[in-house]
């Protein structure tokens, strides 16, 4: 049991057991919690920014797929995805720091709990983005192999060759794998973030419902 869940149960039970503490006393408490959590949401998302990048310049390196967008002529629309990922990704860095040094500076109950609302929403625009941006990438990733790769060319002819009705099942069968590697990049991604932004929320939610408490009492 941590320091300030020892001074909550002193002051909603009024026990003697430990420090009697001011409001202002567990406001600084809590300020200084709340800073530290919002310091490694910061921290960490610098290091998977950093991770991300490394996997995929290895990734690109290893399978030789920049190559193969270029033969595919998507050089362009390859590059402005990565481009805008990489601002956005900057941005939401950005505005985890800026939620750090906001909260590190806040003297106002009120306006720690404003800013612990906000950066706890800034978290989650952070994780849909990424599971959109995974979306898209698989998306486009699909639409370049059945416009471009000449062997899926061929299949798709032979399809076509043999009936309408089974280029229509063909279609149907990508579609449908496509929807389940979504559904299982979603079930890992959110548990991923769970474990490691997840935590970190959590600890800011019981922070806030603290603070509410200050400002009921004043």
């Amino acid at each position: 049991m941590d320091e300030l869940e020892l001074l909550k149960k002193d002051w909603d039970k009024s026990k003697k057991n430990y420090p009697n503490l001011s409001k202002e006393e567990i406001y600084n408490l809590i300020s200084k919690r709340s800073s530290s959590i919002v310091k490694w949401i910061f921290i960490i998302s610098v290091l998977e920014f950093s991770l991300w990048t490394i996997l995929s310049f290895s990734l690109d390196s290893s399978n030789n797929a920049i190559e193969k967008i270029q033969s595919y002529d998507y050089e362009f629309i390859y590059y402005l995805f990565v481009g805008i990922s990489y601002i956005v990704l900057f941005g939401f860095m950005y505005l985890f720091y800026k939620n750090y040094r906001n909260i590190s500076v806040t003297e106002n109950t009120k306006m720690l709990m404003e800013r612990i609302l906000k950066t706890r929403k800034t978290v989650k625009q952070y994780v849909i983005y990424n599971i959109t941006f995974m979306y898209l990438g698989i998306i486009l990733g699909v639409i370049m192999e059945l416009s471009n790769n000449s062997e899926t060319q061929i299949l798709i002819s032979d399809i076509k060759s043999e009936g309408e009705n089974g280029i229509y099942i063909f279609y149907l069968i990508v579609a449908v794998l496509s929807l389940i590697a979504m559904a299982l990049i979603t079930i890992l991604f959110l548990g991923f973030y769970y474990l490691i932004y997840g935590l970190l929320l959590k600890r800011l939610k019981i922070n806030y419902k603290e603070l509410k408490k200050i400002v009921e009492l004043e």
